[in-house]
């Protein structure tokens, strides 16, 4: 895939992911799949700001410096982090984790006060606007994948906090001020290797690990050491070379469940290497774009979209017990990520050169001479979701009809009775019958075929394939991964 897609990880300037009334632009259309890709190879891309912006985010990492080397060597007892997941909303101020060797300011709106603690301690500056700069960003990255999938506009609206928040809201999401490996903070001590030429080497063990359970995550640091595993299992670093006005932006949890799965969350560590004689560590800025409390994830959107939805996903669940969960990594990576559109772009021949960006993977497919054939069900599978793009949305959106596919298990009953919810639905659009109304890639290889059938005559001799799929079959026809 990566031989296939971007050669690096993917820049975007923000301006052009700002949405548009009407038809959307190229560059619109060309930076939202950079992305898109991007997030699908190295779970992760970076936005570039306006210039004017990086003075803020500049100003905003030194007085990070600033804040932490005021603090006391040895936090009170009171705030160092339990990493207790009960009160994930209500984080706020100062705490510390030795165990990671990290130092946090949380700020959040309607519970942080902007003003000095007990007219002693001063907070980070600049957070309000740094809070509304990255939070607008990442509403932009989040409206983006909503295009890609095929979403409507504003698809995640009903799980995100209001804007502005309403009067005594709490925002959900956060702003964390993070110093990891402060020098005369204590976890950091204990944990150092002298090199060779005397130097230090600060390292977070490979199996710490972490992986968001935002929608959304933008990161801003003042040091390189942000390492995201790539789809290929290697640890990329990701901030090494960012400019001033640049910033990195990954998914989170939230939004690997919100898409049933299409979007993979950054697993993602934090190494410092060679501190001695640095007197602040490395400070981040940190933006978390968190889903409602009080809201559950669910997948209608993705199923109001076309897209299956498996039977992990099928439940709707609310947020609060969502971020109480483990989740444990290893059953995180298991289905491939996004589907591949390619946009009719004016001039698609051309590579950006400001963005990195290229042509969607699926036309460098088409040109691969050495793909391996797939398995006759997997084939089967993806002409049922061709069909169903080219075909059947084409009908019901002439007849002005939203597809709301049913669960399979309930469909199965709905098939044999005139009144059943999805019976007007299956009728307008000419749904074959005997075959449950739901999405293509949920049905059983059977049903498949009496669905292709149906919507493309012909389709079998066309195809040259073996339709009996309960035994091993070898066919002549090859496709591409």
């Amino acid at each position: 895939m990566a031989g296939n897609g971007l050669p690096s990880l993917g820049r975007v300037k923000l301006t052009d992911l700002v949405p548009s009334e009407g038809v959307p632009s190229d560059s619109y259309k060309l930076s939202v799949s950079t992305l898109s890709q991007s997030f699908a190879q190295y779970s992760a891309a970076i936005i570039q700001f306006p210039a004017s912006d990086g003075a803020l985010l500049r100003s905003g990492l030194d007085s990070a410096h600033l804040y932490f080397q005021q603090k006391a060597a040895y936090p009170p007892e009171e705030l160092i982090h339990t990493n207790d997941s009960r009160g994930w909303c209500k984080t706020s101020g100062y705490y510390a984790d030795p165990q990671l060797w990290q130092e946090t300011y949380d700020y959040r709106p309607g519970l942080t006060p902007t003003d000095p603690i007990n007219g002693m301690e001063f907070p980070p500056g600049g957070l309000p606007d740094i809070f509304s700069l990255l939070g607008k960003a990442a509403r932009d990255v989040l409206d983006a994948i909503s295009y890609y999938l095929n979403l409507r506009s504003s698809a995640f609206s009903e799980i995100r906090d209001n804007v502005p928040l309403r009067s005594r809201e709490i925002s959900s999401s956060v702003l964390s001020v993070c110093c990891h490996a402060r020098p005369s903070f204590p976890g950091a001590q204990h944990n150092n290797l002298t090199t060779p030429d005397d130097g230090q080497l600060i390292m977070v063990p490979d199996h710490e690990h972490q992986v968001d359970k935002s929608l959304i995550s933008v990161v801003k640091s003042d040091k390189a050491g942000f390492h995201v595993r790539d789809f290929q299992g290697r640890w990329i670093l990701l901030d090494g070379d960012l400019g001033p006005q640049e910033a990195v932006v990954y998914p989170g949890l939230a939004l690997y469940q919100a898409t049933a799965g299409y979007v993979n969350p950054a697993l993602h560590r934090t190494e410092t290497n060679n501190m001695s004689g640095n007197m602040y560590g490395k400070c981040s800025l940190v933006f978390k774009l968190m889903p409602k409390s009080m809201t559950s994830l669910s997948c209608s959107e993705m199923r109001a979209a076309g897209h299956g939805v498996e039977a992990q996903f099928q439940l709707p669940i609310p947020v609060d017990d969502f971020m109480q969960r483990s989740h444990p990594t290893d059953q995180l990576f298991n289905r491939n990520t996004f589907p591949s559109f390619s946009y009719p772009l004016a001039h698609e021949d051309q590579l950006n050169a400001g963005t990195g960006s290229m042509k969607p993977l699926m036309r460098r497919r088409k040109n691969n001479t050495r793909c391996k054939p797939l398995p006759p069900s997997k084939r089967l599978r993806l002409e049922a979701q061709r069909v169903l793009k080219e075909r059947v949305q084409e009908i019901a959106d002439k007849k002005g009809i939203k597809l709301r596919f049913c669960n399979l298990k309930e469909c199965e009953n709905h098939i044999h009775a005139l009144d059943s919810p999805c019976a007007n639905i299956r009728m307008e659009i000419g749904w074959p019958h005997g075959v449950p109304f739901v999405h293509p890639h949920d049905l059983p290889n059977k049903a498949k075929i009496g669905f292709l059938e149906a919507y493309e005559p012909g389709w079998t001799a066309t195809h040259d394939m073996d339709l009996s799929l309960t035994e091993p079959a070898q066919t002549s026809q090859q496709y591409c991964n």
